[in-house]
């Protein structure tokens, strides 16, 4: 799907900074735990106001919650079996609710992981009884939130752990099954006390209100299910999500990983599953070819065109330097989102594939509260008028939004031009003269960090367009497109464009094994505990870098989608190809003394496979340009890109880069597993 670099049209409600909730209140933690227990931060609440906003608190029982299992219809049969589907919920709620017949909102985190991988940065899994009775629910949304009226529910996907049916890579068995689960919630589906049993169970117990939240194939369930348009669903949190699975194995064609969605599915089916699933393994491969394109399977499973579904508020947390689930599907997502008017939030953190949890966990755990208790519980907090935006500018330092992306940003065109050395030419306004030209051969050992870090010097294996150091900071945000007259020496043909802020900085090592945090050994705990949950969790920091330049957007792209998105089709050696590449979302702010740099190359090593040929590609420099969302737009680069650079902002005395190599992370859209 296409991400729209839009300008002034950036349809957003305007959400005005407001109060957020006073102190968080000392979270309970078990008795002899040898633990911190953790605190929450003052708010930016006026100390003028005379009472701090309503809020959910602790005041139910943990330790005697009601924890309990029942199996809900999905009414479909996806493994073909003659019975329909059940899956399996875990639930966990306060007894003292049950009792006094009051009605509670419901947390709701369907996976695939909950026995196979576990969740979380320490992999935790589901853990039950002799009897079967559910004891540990995995992350601390248990702990935390039960205490105060809500309960959580844990949902397995159909073909994983406890439940029927197939696992089906984010497509209707997956979307379906958990979209069940809400419809039992509000009275319209039917649930058993066991996997075979015939005595209903009704959720007589909750209001039906549903916020589903979830970090990667997590989150990616709960933006399928948001756009059914499903009642009761209020709210959603994806973190680090997917919205459309084509995207996830390909970027206009070129292939990301070296495997497709049935390598997956054998990855986190419980054994029963994958005995019985051969069939739906099968219609994954015949449904996903290894040529990049797009086929009915894909159709099914892009939420993005069903935007207009969506009834739920959203709030997407994304790692601008997520190389699993990039950017891309956070972009094209939140455009969706924009334009049919949804209620939204986001955090933009500088890590990979990482929670909030593990790395702002404080303002996140009294954030989210602030969420649930305003679209679960109805509660006037104002939480929906605080800053729409808030992101990471630097490791923990952390900027905010009204409207994201501002609305002063505008699509604004640049264009490169050949420079005084061959490969490195200059980026500006002013279009390069017809006939003007530079070449490249793709060589795939090479990745965008040795691009990179050759950018001042004539290589053979990219084309690189850097502007003059910026005498005032220039930001970018929201996604860009790079359209790219090619000519190539072979049928086949791979390209990759990338952004690049050249000049030193110290930015999280994204590329570490860590995505930019380091886990360390002293606890906080988040709620009370019991013997079989313990709600304590180890503490993070941020993993730092000193870079002489990063990253921070990026695209790719089969040249031989030229003519479809959807289908690739060999080239004719010597004749030129039109295509426009369409970049990653970030927010970035190149500052002055910097140089914003544009590399046009072939295969990004690591990050895309190569074609089957080793093409040599020649760029018509007059039909290339760049459409870049900039705040301030064209006006904002003609200032930054003239005048006299600061001293103190002048660029240091090259060093080596810091930062990891990425990484290609293993086709898993899930934790650390």
């Amino acid at each position: 799907m296409e991400i729209r670099a839009r300008g002034a049209r950036w349809s957003c409600r305007t959400l005005v900074a407001a109060a957020s909730a006073a102190l968080l209140g000392v979270l309970l933690a078990p008795a002899g735990a040898q633990a911190q227990t953790a605190q929450g931060a003052p708010s930016a609440r006026s100390a003028a106001a005379e009472s701090p906003p309503p809020r959910s608190e602790p005041v139910y029982s943990y330790e005697n919650a009601i924890r309990e299992s029942v199996w809900v219809d999905t009414g479909i049969d996806g493994d073909a079996n003659g019975s329909t589907d059940r899956v399996a919920v875990d639930v966990v709620r306060p007894r003292e609710a049950a009792v006094s017949g009051r009605k509670i909102p419901v947390i709701m985190d369907a996976s695939p992981y909950y026995s196979c991988c576990g969740r979380g940065n320490e992999s935790q899994k589901k853990t039950y009884d002799a009897n079967g009775a559910p004891v540990g629910f995995p992350l601390h949304y248990d702990n935390y939130f039960v205490p105060r009226g809500y309960a959580f529910v844990a949902v397995d996907l159909t073909g994983t752990n406890r439940s029927d049916g197939c696992v089906d890579i984010g497509g209707r068995s997956d979307i379906l099954s958990a979209k069940a689960v809400v419809d039992w919630l509000n009275g319209r589906a039917r649930a058993y006390g066991s996997r075979t049993g015939t005595d209903p169970v009704r959720a007589t117990w909750t209001t039906g209100a549903t916020g589903m939240i979830g970090k990667s194939w997590d989150g990616t369930i709960a933006n399928g299910v948001a756009a059914t348009g499903v009642k009761g669903l209020r709210t959603i949190v994806p973190i680090a999500a997917i919205s459309s699975w084509y995207d996830y194995y390909f970027a206009q064609g070129a292939p990301l990983y070296d495997s497709g969605p049935e390598w997956l599915s054998d990855y986190v089916e419980s054994p029963e599953a994958r005995a019985r699933c051969q069939a739906v393994q099968q219609r994954l491969i015949d449904g996903a070819p290894r040529t990049g394109d797009w086929t009915r399977l894909w159709s099914e499973r892009d939420y993005v065109r069903n935007a207009d579904n969506v009834r739920a508020s959203v709030f997407a947390v994304h790692g601008m330097q997520d190389l699993n689930v990039r950017t891309k599907h956070l972009g094209q997502w939140w455009d969706a989102l924009a334009d049919a008017g949804v209620e939204r939030k986001i955090w933009l953190s500088q890590t990979g594939h990482v929670d909030p949890f593990d790395f702002r966990r404080t303002e996140w755990v009294s954030t989210l509260h602030r969420w649930f208790d305003h679209y679960l519980l109805g509660y006037d907090n104002g939480v929906e008028r605080e800053p729409m935006a808030d992101i990471e500018r630097a490791p923990d330092r952390w900027t905010t939004d009204t409207v994201w992306p501002p609305r002063t940003t505008d699509a604004t065109t640049v264009r490169p031009a050949a420079g005084t050395v061959p490969g490195v030419g200059t980026l500006g306004r002013t279009p390069a003269r017809p006939g003007t030209t530079e070449t490249f051969t793709d060589d795939p050992r090479l990745s965008e960090s040795d691009w990179a870090a050759d950018i001042d010097r004539s290589t053979t294996a990219k084309s690189g367009f850097v502007t003059r150091p910026l005498s005032r900071d220039l930001r970018l945000s929201g996604s860009s497109t790079v359209t790219v007259t090619a000519t190539p020496s072979t049928s086949t043909a791979h390209l990759s464009a990338v952004l690049v802020d050249l000049g030193p900085d110290t930015i999280r090592d994204y590329g570490h094994a860590g995505e930019g945090i380091t886990t360390l050994t002293e606890r906080t705990c988040w709620g009370p505990s019991t013997t079989g949950d313990s709600s304590c969790y180890r503490e993070t920091e941020a993993r730092t870098a000193d870079v002489d330049h990063t990253v921070f957007s990026r695209g790719w792209a089969d040249l031989g989608t030229y003519a479809s998105a959807g289908h690739g089709r060999p080239l004719t050696p010597g004749k030129p190809y039109t295509l426009t590449l369409q970049l990653a979302a970030s927010d970035h702010v190149v500052p002055a003394g910097h140089r914003l740099a544009l590399i046009i190359g072939g295969t990004d090593q690591g990050l895309i496979d190569p074609p089957s040929t080793t093409p040599t590609l020649t760029l018509d420099l007059a039909r290339t340009s760049a459409k870049l969302p900039l705040v301030g737009g064209a006006e904002a680069f003609t200032r930054a890109t003239t005048g006299t650079v600061p001293p103190h902002s002048a660029p240091r005395e090259s060093r080596p880069n810091g930062v990891a190599e990425p990484r290609r992370t293993p086709p898993i859209p899930g934790d650390r597993t």
